[in-house]
């Protein structure tokens, strides 16, 4: 075999291991309950902010933590911290997808993803932001 060939060989090895890694490694969708089972592996939960319940970030404390609670898709509620500071119109957001792994009974999350409310609710707003004037 030629230098080149075995040089093309480990190449396209390492290629492969990367893309099974990362793969392997990659978080999914999940409810709180499903995370709660595989403790400590990383998944995406959506859900919506519970409102009744309080939300706590004191930056003179800590700075990079934000407390709340959010209720998944099955209706279970999970009290959340956010390692970063609370998101720009945290409040409105409709729907919050929030990253990380389950620690006990609360959600330790590394990010955080909104769906913030869209400003064409109603489809004749909609149409009449479309038509050029």
């Amino acid at each position: 075999m030629k230098k080149s060939h075995i040089v093309a060989l480990i190449v396209i090895a390492a290629a492969v291991a990367a893309i099974l890694t990362t793969v392997a490694e990659s978080s999914t969708y999940a409810t709180f309950s499903v995370a709660q089972s595989k403790e400590g592996k990383v998944f995406h939960v959506a859900g919506k902010l519970n409102h009744d319940k309080e939300r706590i970030y004191d930056p003179h404390i800590n700075p990079n933590l934000f407390t709340f609670y959010m209720k998944d898709s099955e209706g279970a509620e999970r009290k959340v911290l956010l390692n970063a500071a609370p998101p720009q119109d945290f409040e409105k957001s409709e729907q919050i997808v929030v990253i990380g792994k389950m620690n006990g009974d609360a959600f330790h999350a590394s990010s955080i993803l909104m769906k913030c409310p869209s400003k064409y609710n109603n489809p004749q707003d909609a149409a009449k932001a479309i038509k050029p004037s």
